[in-house]
């Protein structure tokens, strides 16, 4: 490639087994690495470390001997960067056979899922957020870094280890037990590198592939808002349908070509034809095209080599000074664009059979093999019977091979145009367009049917994310509310279109582990402030039946209860209550940024300056005396305030079933509600009011019902009755919620022993009650989430009681966002921006009928599996008292 990095040789030796290296490292005396076993096969060693020169050394990342079991095992290994310094790595040379690897990922990252010499990647990659340096499959060539480019680690910034990810698809080739010692060398320097090169990966997650149908296309697109960034590379991956994968830049409608290649040829990083820049407000594209044929059932995106995947990885490097290292799109922001989209996308590039090579092994084993298997999955033919069976494909074949010169430019240097290439072109695609466009409406009316479906089957998340990397969108949207002039009305904000809440899996906040979390809100600053119980838990032995606190002898708390948290890396950035509180609950933020909070030991209710250490500016309730009238509580559970008059309402709470109003200054207004009977609860009756949350624009209070698994809402100035939202997916229970912008957030609980509802969160649409997405927690689970909130970007906390944690979620996709006036006004549009994190879970769980091979055998933390066999109820953490059966727990 010119301009390629001269390298320096290595000192490596490269045989048909796999080899290690002898050698020590003087430069690195103060790295001691953990030794390493090796098989003897491997010829192994405990410092596969090999010094070049003054500047330069090698790192020999292999797998330590390993023998899969069964197809489609992904091992993980980590190898800690040798020294604490700053290093760039500027060259890889694989070291695998397609004999027995279907794929390897390079990640960087501070923190490996474990310490073992190897694990089972559905442990984890990295625990922390990782960066894919390098991607192989189908014994693709070394990949070559420009002069004066490398991959940044070490240092403050950079990546601490590396991960190898080897995906062993096909094990026949292991029936001999030999062991395996596949992995990659890579070159790294201490000299600084004016250019930081980084990897942007654009994905499909939905992408549904039809039984039979001749041709699907997927496509990606988002909008680049960084610093500008160099192509030098790109890499394409599908698994056995990919015929083609194309990827261009967009800027003022003109299509430039990024790179086009077939992904059964082998799936290396090829050189760009022509160094392209990629500018703030440019589109990034990207289209694969598939074939359903010789499949009896739909194929999803998916883990396996039964799946398939449409992943285009571009290779880039930008200044060292602005360098972001990893960067996803997961989107199709401009899908009309794609009509425009280069002929030259839509047509399969044919390969000659002798460099068709399945995946994770040879056609040959296929051949011989898939007679034992046509009862799971029938085998996809080979690509020359695909392109001789059908008109369309037919065709193609017909018109490509009278084209020698065309198909050796397709198979050999796909960048390169040929002059006789644009008749070609023009003619097939005049038959892909009428093809394919005629049944997009009709696939999208499917797919447009399907959403209604989708809350049905999205909480089965899984960990395919775990396998690919830890990834953050390049973009997405978010919302925000616009506020109606004087005199023309309330304005109601209405959500349409997707909108999907994933977890910021990059986030360290799920390690603050405090004590049990009851509250999370938000400051004036959007820092997250976070109530919590320090060494005092809420269990069988707290109260007794008359809602008398039993533990007042351990004395109040002694440790900060109150934390206010970074929202981006998670830092306490400041901490108070100490010494206040026996058992919080409750708490809000009001417009002048004074934290309102529950105790439900004390029954009361505190109004607290958060720059001020004078005490509590006001006491509602009489400390540890629980009642049921205007001067009293009864472990009362939430504070919403009223931002445009100052109005305090309460919730209470777990033994009165009623919301008290107070005025500012805290004096008794009025209050409503009444205990539940029955198993058909009436509007304004409670069982246990748990959560608050206000929609001032609308003049309503909405109340989480918790023991009637339902929301109601109310008018805030006639108490008057306006809605009830329930759906089946709740479950018994609806712990908290929490309101933005024309949506309503909330949280549910563990269901009961034979339930089948799984405990998750809920995106609802405000307008109709709709329920517009769900989500879980990737890294851990939910197992009592106590409390929501939301901000203006569509990010979202949530707490929970008992696993002590609090994760951040973030929205990752697209979301259409419209005010419809209620006075009559027709609609106007409102457009927003977000940011978060990826759990790709979500995006399969979401799509009706997506596959699960590949994700069953992975860890269900998270899952709906994910339940204690014991029983159903909240364990015996927080009881208000004893209740009746079923039993019911408090928190």
């Amino acid at each position: 490639m010119a301009g390629a990095r001269s390298l320096l040789v290595l000192l490596l030796v490269s045989q048909s087994s796999c080899l290690g290296f002898r050698s020590p490292l003087s430069v690195f005396k103060r790295f001691k690495e953990t030794a390493r076993s090796f098989s003897d096969e491997c010829l192994g060693t405990t410092r596969p470390v090999i010094p070049i020169d003054s500047s330069d050394f090698a790192l020999d990342i292999r797998m330590p001997g390993v023998t899969p079991k069964q197809s489609d095992t992904y091992f993980c290994m980590s190898m800690r960067l040798p020294t604490d310094e700053e290093a760039f790595v500027i060259d890889f040379k694989p070291r695998a056979s397609m004999d027995t690897v279907h794929h390897m990922l390079l990640f960087g990252c501070n923190m490996p899922s474990s310490t073992g010499s190897y694990w089972f990647c559905d442990e984890g990659t990295c625990i922390d957020k990782s960066n894919i340096l390098y991607a192989w499959a189908r014994n693709a060539p070394p990949t070559r870094l420009p002069k004066g480019v490398g991959f940044r680690v070490g240092g403050e910034t950079g990546s601490k280890y590396f991960v190898l990810q080897v995906h062993y698809g096909d094990i026949s080739a292991f029936r001999d037990n030999h062991k395996d010692c596949s992995g990659v060398s890579l070159h790294l320097t201490r000299l600084p590198q004016p250019l930081i090169a980084g990897m942007y990966l654009m994905m499909s997650v939905d992408t549904v592939i039809p039984a039979g149908e001749k041709v699907v296309n997927s496509d990606i697109s988002c909008h680049y808002k960084k610093y500008p960034m160099h192509v030098f590379a790109y890499r394409v991956h599908t698994h056995h349908l990919g015929k083609v994968v194309s990827g261009y830049r967009v800027r003022n409608e003109q299509w430039t070509l990024i790179g086009r290649q077939s992904p059964q040829l082998p799936q290396a990083f090829y050189p760009v034809e022509h160094p392209i820049d990629i500018s703030f407000g440019d589109i990034l594209a990207a289209r694969c095209v598939f074939t359903g044929e010789g499949r009896t059932e739909a194929t999803h995106i998916g883990g396996t080599s039964s799946d398939e995947m449409c992943n285009l990885y571009i290779m880039y490097y930008m200044e060292a000074k602005h360098a972001v290292s990893f960067m996803t799109c997961t989107q199709n922001v401009a899908p009309d664009m794609f009509r425009t989209i280069p002929p030259e996308a839509n047509i399969p590039i044919p390969v000659k059979p002798d460099m068709v090579m399945m995946h994770g092994h040879h056609k040959g084993k296929i051949e011989t093999e898939s007679k034992d298997k046509t009862s799971l999955l029938q085998q996809p033919k080979r690509e020359e019977e695909v392109l001789e069976q059908g008109d369309f494909y037919s065709l193609l074949s017909k018109l490509l091979g009278e084209r020698e010169d065309v198909v050796h430019v397709h198979k050999y240097n796909p960048t390169e145009k040929a002059e006789s290439e644009s008749d070609l072109v023009a003619e097939i695609a005049n038959v892909v367009q009428k093809k394919d466009l005629g049944r997009s409406d009709t696939r999208e009316g499917a797919e447009h049917e399907e959403r209604g479906n989708a809350i049905l089957v999205r909480d089965r998340i899984h960990k395919f994310h775990r396998l690919e990397s830890t990834l953050r969108p390049a973009e997405s949207r978010g919302f925000s509310l616009q506020q109606p002039l004087p005199g023309e009305g309330t304005w109601e904000p209405e959500h349409t279109g997707d909108f999907h809440v994933e977890e910021a899996l990059d986030w360290p906040g799920i390690y603050l582990l405090p004590g049990q979390v009851s509250g999370v809100a938000l400051d004036l600053k959007n820092n997250l402030v976070i109530f919590h119980r320090g060494d005092h838990v809420w269990d069988g032995n707290s109260f007794d039946s008359k809602f008398v606190y039993q533990q007042r002898g351990l004395g109040p708390i002694e440790e900060d209860t109150i934390l206010v948290i970074d929202p981006n890396n998670a830092t306490v950035l400041q901490s108070s209550g100490k010494n206040l509180f026996y058992l919080p609950h409750g708490l809000s933020v009001d417009k002048d940024g004074n934290y309102w909070v529950t105790d439900v030991a004390l029954h009361q209710v505190f109004k607290l300056d958060p720059n001020s250490k004078e005490g509590p500016l006001l006491i509602l309730g009489r400390s540890m005396q629980p009642g049921s009238d205007q001067n009293h509580f009864c472990q009362p559970t939430d504070v919403a305030v009223d931002p445009d008059t100052g109005t305090i309402f309460v919730s209470d709470g777990y033994c009165n079933s009623r919301i008290m109003q107070f005025s500012p200054s805290g004096h008794y207004i009025t209050q409503w509600g009444e205990e539940s009977s029955g198993i058909n609860p009436k509007p304004g009756q409670f069982s246990v009011p748990h959560s608050l949350a206000l929609v001032p624009h609308l003049g309503q209070l909405c109340v989480a019902d918790r023991e009637n698994g339902r929301i109601q809402c109310f008018k805030t100035d006639t108490k008057e009755f306006v809605q009830e939202i329930k759906h089946a997916s709740f479950g018994r229970n609806v712990f908290a919620i929490s309101y933005v912008s024309g949506l309503l957030f909330a949280v549910n609980g563990k269901p009961y022993f034979g339930d089948q509802e799984p405990v998750q969160g809920f995106v609802m649409n405000f307008s109709n009650g709709e329920i517009i997405d769900v989500f879980k927690p990737v890294r851990k689970h939910f197992d009592m989430p106590h409390d929501i909130t939301a901000s203006e970007d569509g990010t979202v906390y949530v707490g929970d009681a008992h696993t002590n944690t609090v994760w951040k979620f973030t929205s990752a996709e697209k979301m259409e966002h419209r005010s419809v006036k209620k006075a009559g006004i027709e609609a106007q549009d409102i457009k927003g921006k977000g940011s978060g994190g990826l759990n790709l879970g979500n995006f399969f769980a979401s799509r009706k009928g997506y596959s699960r091979k590949g994700f069953d055998r992975l860890s269900t933390e998270g899952s709906d599996q994910e339940k204690d066999e014991d029983d159903g109820s909240e364990s015996e953490e927080e009881y208000s008292a004893p209740l009746p059966v079923p039993t019911t727990s408090s928190s």
